[in-house]
């Protein structure tokens, strides 16, 4: 260390000041006994400065070796865990279970046979549970059911989609499809289960597990915090498969991560007649041709280029016959921003936009935000502290190249509503195989995963808990 940072850091500790910072003033009249108090006090500061400079640097060197035997701890604790969650009986009873539930794809709260399957494993681990909220979801508890309470989350709904992907483990059910990995979310937060059981006379609190029903779409997770499921919780943490991302890599950033959404249907009437005939008629047509257009301004003239937003028609439905114009047209779409404050101003705009144009056009316009069926999500913002936290136990899990910093993206998630809550960490986790050609983006009929995610999903689920409550007890001793 240089002599400058030793004075930095005394006077940062201590009130008192190192020998080279005392200034003695003299002057002619100063006597013998003034200049023996002078040294008095200077030979004082000095041992005062130097004590002080002393704690400074046990307590620094206390704190690094805290630091070491943390990370040391942290290393041998994901170790463990990674490598139990590999163990060949175990990777298959994970598989197992997945393609249980990737064979039996049930739409948003309808999710009975997946929640059936998941109140079964926790029955046969000795887990205590709770049931239902929000129709199908379940909360199981491990630990001692005191504080803290840290939740790990999965989503059980599937899609509406006809799975394409010809493989033993096809879907069963006509038009329904787990294309967006909620089947691994699911087989990954018991596998967090089996692991955090076998230590849970270790953990120092209560690890909540939320499965969760209706994330596609239907909010479900504001429905579960409704109901009273997340209550008394100070932390959680949740998982996203990721085909983009190679197995073995997780990706997640601090603060904002993905978009606040929400959907609209307009429905635009006029009067109808003959096609031949348009003057004595008020074209709803036309102006929803209008509105449609005009709100692809509200992005490219209305909004600051650098802040992230999206209005988007999805379809457009009118009459049936070529010679007729209709007496109505509905039209509807999705609208997206970073914030959820600019999603509430682009509401407010796509409901003066389509009124407006509909006036213009001498019809009338309702517009219907969906509220209640399909609630608008709120921005997901990862919680900076909870971000770091999850950040390096991934980091000890899979090595810090492995630990990638996500780009802002405009999906949505209802995670956002845990954010909203409690301090929350959401993070991707790659399942790309080029071997095995898992490639296909989310929602796709053709997507598949990389199986070897689930061993990797449930060791990092159980050491972001464990090292939570670890470090919360820390800091509370």
């Amino acid at each position: 260390m240089t002599p400058f940072v030793h004075r930095r850091q005394v006077q940062q500790h201590c009130n008192c000041r190192p020998p080279c910072l005392v200034k003695i003033e003299t002057n002619s009249e100063t006597t013998e006994h003034s200049q023996d108090s002078h040294e008095s006090k200077i030979g004082v500061s000095n041992l005062m400065a130097w004590l002080c400079l002393f704690m400074v640097l046990s307590t620094c060197q206390t704190t690094w070796a805290l630091d070491t035997r943390s990370e040391s701890k942290l290393s041998h604790l994901t170790r463990e865990l990674l490598e139990s969650a590999r163990e060949p009986e175990f990777f298959e009873w994970l598989k197992r279970i997945r393609r249980r539930i990737h064979e039996d794809p049930e739409l948003a709260f309808e999710e009975h046979n997946t929640s059936q399957l998941i109140r079964s494993e926790l029955d046969s681990l000795g887990i205590e549970y709770k049931w239902p909220f929000a129709k199908t979801g379940v909360v199981g508890s491990i630990g001692s059911g005191l504080q803290p309470w840290f939740g790990l989350r999965a989503d059980m709904d599937a899609l509406p989609i006809q799975e394409m992907v010809e493989w033993e483990h096809k879907s069963k059910n006509n038009g329904k499809m787990h294309a967006c990995g909620h089947d691994a979310h699911v087989t990954m937060l018991l596998g967090a289960a089996k692991l955090l059981e076998r230590m849970k006379d270790e953990l120092k609190g209560t690890v909540k597990l939320v499965f969760q029903p209706g994330e596609e779409s239907y909010g479900g997770a504001y429905h579960m915090i409704k109901e009273g499921a997340l209550d008394n919780f100070q932390g959680i943490f949740g998982l996203h498969v990721a085909p983009e991302i190679p197995v073995g890599t997780v990706d997640s950033r601090p603060g904002p991560m993905l978009a606040a959404s929400g959907r609209f249907i307009a429905t635009i009437k006029g009067k109808g007649g003959h096609a031949a005939r348009p003057q004595d008629t008020r074209d709803p047509v036309v102006a929803a041709s209008f509105a449609i257009l005009a709100l692809q301004q509200i992005v490219s003239r209305e909004t600051d280029p650098l802040d992230a937003r999206v209005v988007s028609v999805g379809f457009v439905e009118a009459g049936q016959a070529g010679n007729v114009i209709p007496e109505t047209v509905r039209f509807g779409g999705s609208i997206r921003s970073m914030t959820t404050e600019g999603l509430v101003s682009l509401q407010q705009r796509v409901m003066q936009i389509v009124e407006m144009q509909a006036a213009v056009h001498q019809c009338t316009a309702s517009l219907d935000f969906m509220e209640e069926k399909m609630r608008p999500y709120p921005s997901t913002v990862n919680d900076e502290a909870m971000y770091k936290h999850a950040k390096q136990v991934g980091e000890a899990l899979l090595g810090e190249s492995n630990v990638l910093l996500a780009p802002m993206t405009m999906g949505a998630e209802d995670f956002s509503f845990y954010s909203q809550k409690m301090k929350a960490a959401f993070f991707f986790i790659g399942t790309k195989n080029e071997t095995v050609k898992t490639v296909k983006r989310l929602h796709s009929p053709y997507f598949v995963i990389d199986e070897e995610v689930l061993s990797i999903g449930a060791a990092f689920h159980a050491a972001v808990s464990i090292a939570y409550l670890d470090r919360h007890a820390i800091d509370t001793q």
